[in-house]
């Protein structure tokens, strides 16, 4: 994975963005912002059909969270949803979850050299 980019590439995707139009300086505060978004396109992708998505996510008044008509864990922090809209229609919800323990599994092609 490229992991310099120069300020072409910055220009070109921040124009892509949104962040800038076309003759404007890229400002140093997004910059990072910019990059990461070009580190995020060279990630390999999942086919569609390889990644479940929700049919609907409906955030109620109070933080009531239902995802396909059922209740999400009551324990997610309805002030710290994030809902990110596409143009296209899709989007991404980020929500988070206060936990006392997490545990992250490896599969067995992840430990082994």
């Amino acid at each position: 994975m490229r992991l310099e980019f120069n300020d072409q590439d910055l220009r070109r995707k921040a124009i892509e963005l949104g962040v800038i139009t076309e003759g404007q300086a890229l400002p140093p505060e997004q910059r990072s912002r910019v990059a990461a978004a070009l580190m995020q396109d060279q990630l390999p992708r999942k086919k569609p059909a390889d990644v479940p998505v929700a049919g609907s996510i409906r955030v109620q008044p109070g933080g009531e969270i239902e995802i396909d008509g059922r209740p999400f864990p009551w324990v997610v922090q309805a002030e710290s949803i994030q809902v990110t809209l596409d143009p296209s229609g899709f989007g991404t919800v980020r929500l988070t979850i206060p936990t006392e323990s997490v545990e992250i599994l490896k599969s067995e092609s992840e430990t082994t050299p």
